[in-house]
């Protein structure tokens, strides 16, 4: 907690303590043809015939595994695809049946990320009668979000998510919105931000759109998109995709949305990177993967119970297991003994160990750092550019914001200082 609420799936998130977990119970399957999205094309590392719904066995182990691997008192489970209501309610009611029974005195809560579009009355009253957290992918306004989130047949699907929007806020199921900020994306913060405040949406992150293409490396594994790739690798394979945003303007992307932001809404909408970045400011863990100092906690379980090391990485060199046969405990050792997560940390280059806002950044995440520093080195995250501005930028306001935090203060008084002098009455 930071600006005096915070709300989130979880979905791209690490724990700093402890095992967290994103399934996708149907895989890579969805009923979207999104331009932007990684997961589709991982249709091609399973059989033609292969039957993506999770089945029971797969499912029962994994529930178990999970919460008995959990040493604290709350089970955070997180569902996600594809597109997980593929599945349909009665599988959900399935898993509510199984965490039941292995719940013992454990807390269970869910969350569920998806594209809204199959979401009904019947599925509202069912997400709200078990109080799951939705995230709902929602890019911005009509002509922003129809860019790049298409159905099979290429048309807009803009209409079927709002609905599902207003299905969510009619059941008063908790939610909030995933944005996707893709090259076109970026150009239009102002656009992207004032809408959400207009459908009363409280709740938002913003996630960066990046894909290096494979090049020769699609030839072996099928795959157009380039996973994490080894610094000589990446050093040699440093396209993008058009669609990928371009550094700079991510960053102005962030700091425009910031700057209206902290004028008008500190305290009634919650911005998750502008609260991760003052989480990092007042010097605590990141909540988040890609902004911790290492990772390898966060992983990835397949609809046919593989473990992988991370969401990013669901490629054959980062399997680490299948559910029905290894403890999730035992499998995330192997990770983060392999290296995956203290080679976040120790792969740093010096441009990245002396900057300002390593704290913040803290190098971004591993698979899209595939740029060379001033230095000429290896290793440096393509967004840092756009990642520097945005940090530098905002460091006044998170001053302010520590100051009334340190002094039991909300940090939503930041905007009365923005337009006078700050008191602090003792």
């Amino acid at each position: 907690m930071t600006t005096e609420h915070t709300n989130s799936t979880n979905t791209t998130e690490g724990i700093a303590q402890g095992i967290h977990v994103v399934a996708k119970p149907i895989g890579p399957m969805c009923n979207l043809s999104c331009e932007y999205c990684f997961y589709l094309e991982k249709q091609t590392l399973f059989a033609p015939n292969e039957k993506y719904p999770m089945p029971e066995d797969v499912l029962r182990a994994y529930i178990a595994n999970y919460i008995t691997s959990q040493a604290g008192p709350v089970v955070e489970f997180v569902w996600q695809g594809g597109e997980p209501t593929l599945l349909g309610i009665d599988f959900f009611k399935r898993v509510m049946e199984l965490q039941k029974h292995f719940a013992g005195a454990k807390t269970i809560t869910n969350a569920l990320q998806t594209n809204g579009t199959l979401l009904t009355d019947e599925w509202c009253t069912f997400l709200k009668k078990h109080n799951f957290m939705v995230g709902i992918s929602l890019d911005g306004p009509r002509e922003i979000h129809d860019r790049y989130r298409r159905d099979k047949k290429g048309g807009g699907t803009f209409d079927s998510v709002m609905r599902g929007l207003k299905l969510l806020q009619k059941h008063g199921v908790e939610y909030n919105v995933l944005a996707c900020v893709a090259r076109e994306t970026a150009r239009k913060p102002l656009d992207v931000y004032r809408f959400f405040k207009s459908q009363g949406v409280e709740f938002i992150q913003f996630s960066p759109v990046v894909e290096r293409i494979s090049g020769s490396l699609s030839a072996q594994t099928g795959l157009r998109l380039a996973g994490p790739a080894s610094l000589k690798e990446a050093e040699n394979c440093t396209e993008v995709t058009p669609w990928s945003v371009i550094p700079e303007d991510y960053g102005d992307f962030l700091i425009a949305v910031y700057e209206d932001w902290v004028r008008q809404d500190v305290g009634s909408v919650f911005v998750m990177n502008f609260e991760w970045a003052l989480n990092a400011w007042i010097g605590n863990p990141s909540p988040v993967c890609v902004h911790a100092t290492q990772c390898g906690r966060s992983v990835v379980i397949e609809h046919n119970g593989d473990v992988y090391a991370c969401d990013h990485c669901v490629y054959s060199q980062y399997r680490l297991g299948n559910i029905k046969t290894g403890k999730l405990s035992k499998l995330v050792e192997r990770s983060l003994q392999s290296g995956f997560g203290v080679a976040k940390e120790i792969a740093l280059p010096r441009w990245c160990r002396e900057c300002d806002v390593l704290k913040a950044c803290q190098g971004g995440c591993p698979k899209h750092r595939f740029m060379t520093t001033y230095y000429n080195e290896p290793g440096l995250h393509y967004l840092c550019e756009g990642y520097k501005k945005f940090f530098l930028h905002i460091r006044k306001y998170l001053r302010v914001m520590a100051t009334l935090l340190e002094n039991g203060l909300p940090a939503s008084r930041v905007m009365d200082a923005i337009k006078g002098p700050l008191v602090i009455r003792r």
